[in-house]
Parts: structure tokens; sequence; C-alpha cells
């Protein structure tokens, strides 16, 4: 077969991987419209707030790491049409270079594009997006050239622009965290979480603006101010992280689509076109919180979605086991997990749901080293009492459990199932009857 892929970051690269590593005889051709192929933009703040040593650790494949594997790969080359009756898709190099290719089988790995927020002024210099290695290097050079870069706004305050928040201040520089909810991370956490993430924010520094719209920005060619529909501030340059949206355009008139915009696929990855699959993050996913369709741009679903849908077109049938949605951030020493659904967004789909909350020391009290406070709150069904979401924060390291809840919520366990779970202990690790016990004891 010929095999066309359009897009080659995270999705794509695992597909690719997979068909190769797996199959023989296949003709693989990728297109991609960058001029690198795997940037882990999850580590685009660290670079940029000093907290490791370059870019270089932030790719993990290259056009010359497939290309040796057997496939073909047009880098910097857009794909401009796809006539999907046809099967060809048509692209255009950086040079003008013209492109006519046929397939057999159709991988759309497009991703996503930063929200365009309707602002006076974002034209202006030092008006800057951070998705891909280009925006994240152009936001270095001109902290490096520019000293009088002082004040930064960064406008949008979910898991990226937290991130960056705390990337600036470690820069030194005055910085605004801009949002239009009344708090940070709402997406993924409860209020109570949400709560102790604002506080290590302003602990540290960090200027709170949320429940603020952005109406402009103003400057003399350059960042001057922002104006919100609630004062002005003075910034030199403004940080747009709004959100992103699915780049669904080039099927959008004949592929089906998510209410987002997204490529509605199967468990399989494949669209509703025969022979035509989508994966990452123009696609949408399979949520087992909600045992339905929904959208999780992860780079970890991104990744997955790749392998199945490598497997299926090469003739290997494999369905998707769903996702969670399990995610987590550490600012300033805070680390955060969460996976499913927070109660208020449970409450907003209409699900009848109740939740447990417990806090106390990771380890017995006579543990003095390295000690800390842990939240956990589990969110679960009122009617079949199957756990749906869980949250958990800590200065100390926490995060490998939240995979428990997160296959648990897969798996359809109940919160009565916590109550005796067998959890090992040891006073260098956690107590007897830990958080994850006590918390699920604690359900009604």
């Amino acid at each position: 077969m010929k095999i066309v892929v359009v897009g080659a970051n995270h999705a794509g690269t695992a597909c690719i991987n997979t068909m190769l590593d797996n199959y023989q005889g296949n003709e693989v051709v990728v297109f991609d419209q960058n001029s690198n192929i795997s940037f882990l933009g999850c580590g685009m703040a660290l670079w940029i707030g000093h907290q490791i040593a370059g870019s270089e650790g932030l790719f993990y494949s290259s056009k010359e790491k497939l290309e040796a594997k057997g496939a073909k790969i047009h880098m910097e080359t857009g794909v401009t049409n796809i006539d999907f009756d046809n099967k060809i898709v048509y692209a255009t190099g950086k040079n003008g270079e013209k492109y006519e290719e046929k397939y057999d089988k159709l991988i759309l790995s497009t991703g996503s594009l930063p929200m365009n927020l309707p602002i006076v002024g974002k034209e202006l210099e030092n008006v800057q997006y951070v998705k891909l290695f280009q925006n994240a290097q152009e936001v270095i050079d001109k902290l490096d050239s520019n000293k009088n870069i002082q004040k930064v706004a960064v406008v949008g305050a979910g898991y990226i622009g937290v991130e960056l928040a705390e990337a600036f201040k470690r820069w030194g520089k005055e910085v605004y965290l801009i949002d239009a909810a009344k708090g940070c991370l709402s997406v993924y956490y409860d209020k109570i979480f949400r709560d102790q993430m604002d506080a290590q924010l302003k602990n540290h520094g960090i200027n709170l603006e949320y429940d603020q719209l952005v109406k402009e920005i103003q400057g003399n060619g350059k960042v001057e101010k922002i104006i919100t529909n609630k004062g002005e501030l003075p910034v030199d340059m403004v940080i747009l992280c709004a959100g992103f949206r699915p780049n669904t355009d080039l099927g959008k008139d004949k592929i089906t689509l998510f209410k987002n915009g997204a490529y509605v696929v199967d468990k399989t990855q494949k669209t509703n076109l025969d022979d035509v699959y989508a994966i990452g993050d123009c696609a949408t996913v399979f949520d087992n919180s909600i045992n339905d369709v929904n959208y999780i741009a992860l780079a970890t679903n991104a990744v997955r979605s790749g392998i199945i849908a490598a497997h299926n077109v090469c003739g290997t049938k494999i369905e998707s086991v769903g996702v969670q949605g399990s995610n987590g951030i550490s600012i300033f020493g805070l680390n955060m997990v969460s996976t499913g659904l927070t109660l208020e967004k449970a409450e907003k789909l209409g699900i009848e749901a109740l939740e447990t909350t417990f806090h106390d020391l990771q380890k017995p009290e006579f543990m003095e080293h390295n000690n800390e406070e842990v939240y956990i709150r589990i969110v679960y069904r009122k009617d079949n009492r199957k756990i749906i979401g869980a949250q958990m924060s800590s200065k100390y390291d926490i995060s490998m459990a939240m995979h428990v809840f997160s296959l648990a919520i897969q798996e359809g366990v109940t919160i009565d199932k916590f109550k005796l779970l067998d959890i090992l202990f040891l006073p260098h690790f956690n107590k007897p009857y830990n958080y994850i016990t006590m918390a699920a004891l604690g359900a009604k």
C-alpha cells in the first residue's frame, strides 16, 4: 500500500514509527509544513525558564531518523488540498515545488492551532504566540537581546499559561497572569485545588488578573500596555495562550466534525470516510469518564492514537480502550495531578456526582524528613458509585498515584472497592491507611 501521512509531530511520528517497525512493504509518504519533527512543547516553559540546559533534548525524532527506516519525508511542505474522492494529496514545498501524491490510506495528523483572539493590537511587536519550537526560540531571543522587556502579560491561565508565568518569573520579570475565569486551571481542578495553585503563584510574586477580558493591546509599534474590561496594565511583552482549536480545514467539508471542529473518529481512529484516519489533536477521543466521544488534546493521547491508527491501517485491527485525560503540573514545587471529571465539570454535564476529599501527611508523623501534606479528592457517580475523576496536590511527588485512578475509571471500579484496597505500607513511602484509603472510607 501507499500510505500518506499529513503531519509528523507526536501523533504522526508515533504512527510512522509503528508502521515502519512492524509492517514491511508499504510505501510511507509524509508531508509536514514545519522545519522540525517531534518538538516536545511540554518542555517549552522549562526551556524558557532556564530549568533545562537548552532545547536539544526536546526533540526525539527527525526527518533523517524516519527516512533511515524507509519513509519519504517532505519537510516545510504544506498540503494545500485533498481530493478524497480520487485519493490524491496536493502539496507545495517552501521553494514552490508541487506534489501530487495518490494514496491507498490517508492519515491526518494536522494537530491544533492557537485560538485567534479578537484583540485589537495583537499585530504589535512583542505580542507572541507559543506553540512551536520557533515561537519559544523567538521569545528567548527577545528576552536575551532586549533588557527593556521587564513586564510580561500572559493571557490565558490554563496549563501553558501558568507554566509560562512561572518561566517569566524565573527570568526576574514582573508577570501578569490574565484570564476571563475566576481562577487558573478551571478545566482540570475543582476550586479547592485551584485556590492552592493561585496561592502558590501569588506567593511567588505573580500578579493574578482574573475575571478580566482583554480588550486591546496598545503601543507605538511595540507593546506598551494591555487594556482589559477592568483597567490597564503597563507591559513590554504579551503572550497569547488562551487555548487551541483543531486544525481541520483540509477535511472539514468531507469529514464529520465534532462540536469544536475536530474530526470525529471511531475507536480505530477511522473517520467517516473509507481509508481516511485522523490522529492527535485534530481528532476526537473516547472519554471513559463520560462514556462518550470527547476532545482532549494531550501529547499522551496523541501518541496512543498514532499507534492505534498505524496498526489498523496496516491490517491489524485494534481498538482504543478510551482515555481519562490524565494530566499533571508542577509550579514552584507544588505538584498537582488529575484524571477524569472534576465535581464541577460533572455537574455542568448533568451527571449526579458525589465527592470525597481528604488530606494528610504522605508518611507517618515520626518521619520528619521530606514529609509533605497531600490533598486528594475522588469524584464518583451517585447512581452506580463508579469513580469518574480524581485530583491530588502536594509538594511531594504523588504523581504515580493518579495512574490507579485512571485505571479505575477505565475499568468502571466503584469507590467502595477502594475502601479496603491492598496498598503497600512502609514508613519511607506512606502510611498504613494512607490518603487514598481514607478518602474512599469517607465516601457517603
